[in-house]
Parts: C-alpha cells; structure tokens; sequence
C-alpha cells in the first residue's frame, strides 16, 4: 500500500490550471481529484531512492475556490483521516485587471519543534498564520506565500535531528551535526514540512521560494578563498551536490510554471528513467563547476503584479577582481524581465534574499571591506578584510558595489516613464528583522515615477541576539551614519547613487509582511507571531500602511 511521505504542497496556481507536489514512499501513479471536476494524474519519479510527483491539475475555473483530494494509485490519502484542518482547496484569480493580490512573504524559518516542546526561538510566524486561516476558512488568505531563502538549516540542526544524525553515522567526522548528502537533506524537509500546521498551509496557500545560505551552508559563495577552501575538504563535494539536487526537487521544481516545465531538458530526462539520480547529480555537478550554465531565477506574473525571484548565492562571481553578485547572464536576464512589456504591470516585485538596501553604517562597512578584499590597501589588510568578511557576514548587495550600482540603476529605468509602474518593491529577508526603506535621487528631477521601496521581512521562525540588535538600530543613527562615511574614506570608496532613509521599523520576531495589491494601489502590513497567555500564540499586526494612494 503506497503511503503519502510529504506533501501535497500547492505551487503553480493561474486561472486554470495549477501544480501539486508530492513525495510518496515508493513507485506510483499521483492523482488529484478537485470537487468542481478539475484534476490531473503523474507517475512518480525516482531521486535517491525516493518518489516524488509534480501533477499538473488541469480543467480549474478562473475566480473558483474548489477543494481536492490527493490519490495514490487510486486510494485517497489526502486529507488525512481525522484532519482537524479545513479541507486543502485550490483558489484560481479571476483573470480581471482589479482583481486583489496578496502576497505575503518572508525568511529564515528554523523547524518548529512538536507543540509539546518548549519552543526557544518564540511562535513561529506560519504556524500561527496556518492556525489564523484554519479556524476562519472563509478569512482573506495570501494569494501566495514567497519564501525567501533558508527553508531548511543545513548547518544549525535541532537535537532532534542531530540524534538521527548521530544514529547514522560518527559525528566526530565533518562535517560534524550537519547534513552530509542527500538523504540527510531529506530528513531537513520532513521535519520542516511534516509539521501538521504548516504542512496544510502549504498545501492551500500557493508557495515561490528561492534558496540562501543556509539552505546550503552559512556563507555560501562568500569568496573565492572560501570556495577553494571548501573544496579541498573531502565532505564538500557531497554536500553541495546534494543541497543542489534536493532544492531542485523539494523547492525549484514547484517554481516554474507548467510551460517551463514542459521545456525543461532535465525534468524531462528525470521522468525518463527508472531513477533519475545520475542526470540530477551530473546536472548538479555542472551548476557547481559552471554557475552561469544553469538559472535559478524565475519570473511569476499574478495578474499585473510581476515578481522576479533572484537567484543571489549560485550565480555569483567570485573571483576578486571580478566580483558580482550575478555573472553576466543572470544581469542580463533580470534586465530583461524587469523592462519588458513594462505596461502590462501595475507593480514589479524582485525578490532577493539579501537586501539591496541596508542601515548606513553595515553599508558602508560592507563595500569598505570589498574595497581592502581586493588590495585597495595592501595584502595585510586583504587578509584581515577577508576573515572579517566571514566573520560578520558581509556578503549583501552592498559588499558587490558594481552589483549594487547596477541594480539601483536598473531600478530607476524600470521605475522611470509613462509605462512604470507604480511601485517597485524589492522584498529581502536574511538579516533576522523587519524594515522598510525609501531611496532618493540626489538630482530630484532625475527620480524614478515609480515608488521605489526596500522590503525586509526577517526572521519567520529564529531568533537574533540582542547586541545584533543593538547594532541594527545604530546603523540607522545619525552617529552609524558619521561612522560609516569614515569607512567609506579609508577604502577610498566612490560617492553612493542614491541617498535613503528608513520609512518603518526595525521590528524584531517572528513575522511576515503583506503587500497587498489592487490596480496601482498598494498596502503593506506586518504581522508578528506573539505568545498569548492562557492561550495559543496569535498573530498581531505591527504596521499597517497605505503606500500609494
């Protein structure tokens, strides 16, 4: 009897069609069965030893609401028995120019422990947002959930996994209590996504992801030292084959729409064979070798919102005197997408998992390091620029001036002329709180039309000490900013484009933002998941703002 292992997760919604992911626990045929009628059937796939489904669902009405069930070789194992959840269901826009688009979105979410467990971090912010929308089925949902980087920590494992871990193998080895290959990866999802609120979340909320570090390593990609570091350790090679091949089929896959997958060379190749495996690995091994021969970014349109999902960790260039944040293509794939048919979006969305922009202070103190990283002043201060440089973390945007001054001109043309749109909203998360910020134009006549704004929505479930905290609120004052401009003077670094202040925030916990957009109109709202005494934790709504009239 075939037994569902892991899902369903609703990825691909449009008007009329939609895609369902699924791990089953060996070979079958993956059915979807809506009550309106709709549905789809795909036989499974194998990767290491496991079974995994995308079915397409087909036959969906534009602006409906129907709920399906899932069947594994013709028996229904979807819902559960005895689910205390609302039925799964699946929500189609309407297609009409004024239809309202909610997109809630945020990062870093370190698995929940079970509810019986004390939970060090705080409520995490998609189980109290499942727990929201399963009590009130009929309340306003997210028409998608956009998941910006570290879903699974492959570095920072619970004790509950570190006790598998330690049944599996000696972790006196390296790399130690961390995932070592692709089974252990495995184990990561399971424990993320088998958690009983967010695994029906998932399975009624639309999801785009897009990785970051930690869904790899902490500074993945940070620098060319680095990298040639990690391969000469004999446990790398698995690893980062393994993140490669698991993203790509327990988050990439979800992404594309049904389209791109019908086009898409490996997908094709994987459901080919009897196991999949050595194409996923080979194709794994060629993004590690030659990062610009695969594309992790996508585009998504919702109506006439456009989202760009930004792949900021494997499509770097890290030779030193080369550095950037995206190699060639990549620019000028983003380039392309954020100026096409630029009046058919009211808004353009780029999701990136680090921020463009950051407080004063780690700005300036992230291109000064780039700046003695790369000789500006001297072979000592290089070596002394890159242990700092792992140390604290300082890989955002800012850390790739030339990226940085690319995108913010990228930024301004797309937001610029008849046909911009009326907002353009970078969303981010990474750096563990919440913030919003508005650039400036220094010649104010040369300003985009758009609103342009920095969205920052961090963490969903983990936690940040609080002298990091202290120093995030300093970045921001006047005295960060005096101490950030004499970095910019000892690395010798050129004036900054844009000017910027922050418009909202820092909020600390463990939240989600939601932009909330209809026509040229946008709202954003941020909400917190808080502990309630006497009962279950709740979200509460910090800000709520009306961003464009």
């Amino acid at each position: 009897m075939t037994r569902l292992r892991l899902g369903p997760l609703l990825r691909y919604v449009d008007e009329a069609a939609a895609t369902i992911w699924v791990e089953t626990d060996r070979p079958s045929t993956a059915e979807v069965r809506c009550a309106d009628g709709a549905g789809g059937r795909e036989h499974t796939f194998q990767v290491a030893g496991h079974h995994y489904a995308l079915i397409p669902v087909t036959g969906l009405t534009p602006g409906s609401d129907t709920s399906y069930e899932v069947f594994l070789d013709g028996r229904q194992v979807w819902p559960l028995p005895d689910s205390p959840f609302p039925p799964s269901t699946i929500r189609t826009p309407s297609g009409a120019d004024d239809d309202e688009i909610r997109i809630s979105f945020g990062s870093c979410r370190w698995a929940a422990p079970p509810s019986s467990e004390h939970d060090p971090v705080g409520p995490d912010a998609l189980d109290t947002l499942a727990a929201k929308l399963a009590a009130h089925p009929d309340h306003v949902r997210p028409n998608v959930l956009v998941l910006l980087g570290d879903q699974v920590y492959a570095d920072m494992v619970s004790k509950a996994t570190r006790s598998w871990l330690a049944a599996r193998r000696d972790l006196r080895e390296p790399p130690g209590a961390q995932v070592a290959d692709y089974e252990e990866y495995t184990h990561l999802y399971y424990e993320s996504w088998l958690d009983p609120e967010v695994r029906w979340l998932l399975s009624t909320v639309p999801s785009c992801m897009i990785f970051d570090d930690h869904d790899v390593i902490d500074d993945w990609n940070t620098s060319e030292s680095w990298l040639a570091e990690m391969r000469a350790t004999p446990w790398w090679n698995e690893r980062i084959l393994s993140g490669l091949m698991s993203y790509w089929v327990y988050q990439h896959l979800g992404n594309l729409t049904p389209a791109e997958l019908a086009a898409d060379a490996l997908y094709t190749a994987v459901r080919a064979t009897p196991d999949g495996t050595d194409d996923l690995r080979a194709f794994a091994a060629e993004s590690d070798r030659d990062p610009a021969r695969t594309r992790w970014s996508y585009r998504r349109d919702f109506g006439r919102v456009r989202l760009l999902m930004v792949d900021t960790r494997g499509a770097r260039v890290l030779k030193e005197s080369e550095r950037a944040m995206l190699d060639a293509g990549e620019a000028a794939w983003l380039r392309e997408q954020a100026l096409a048919d630029r009046e058919s979006s009211d808004h353009l969305l780029i999701g990136t998992s680090l921020p463009w922009l950051l407080p004063h202070l780690i700005h300036e103190a992230e291109g000064w390091n780039a700046a003695l990283a790369r000789g500006e002043r001297g072979a000592r201060w290089a070596r002394f620029a890159e242990d700092l440089r792992r140390r604290s973390d300082l890989e955002h945007w800012a850390a790739f001036p030339r990226s940085f001054e690319a995108l913010t001109e990228l930024i301004a043309e797309a937001g610029t002329g008849p046909s911009a749109p009326a907002t353009v909203c970078v969303l981010s998360g990474d750096v563990h709180h919440a913030y919003a910020a508005e650039p400036t134009w220094p010649n104010g006549e040369h300003a985009p039309d758009a609103r342009i704004l920095q969205l920052t929505c961090s963490p969903v479930h983990n936690s940040i000490h609080r002298s990091v905290k202290w120093g995030f609120r300093f970045g921001w004052s006047k005295a960060g900013r005096a101490l950030g401009r004499r970095f910019a003077r000892h690395g010798r670094l050129g004036k900054q484009p844009i000017k910027w202040r922050r418009t909202g925030g820092p909020w600390f916990g463990n939240q989600l933002m939601t932009l909330t957009l209809r026509g040229r109109t946008a709202r954003l709202r941020l909400d917190q998941a808080q502990r309630v005494r006497g009962s279950s934790p709740r979200l509460e709504t910090i800000e709520d703002t009306q961003l464009t009239p």
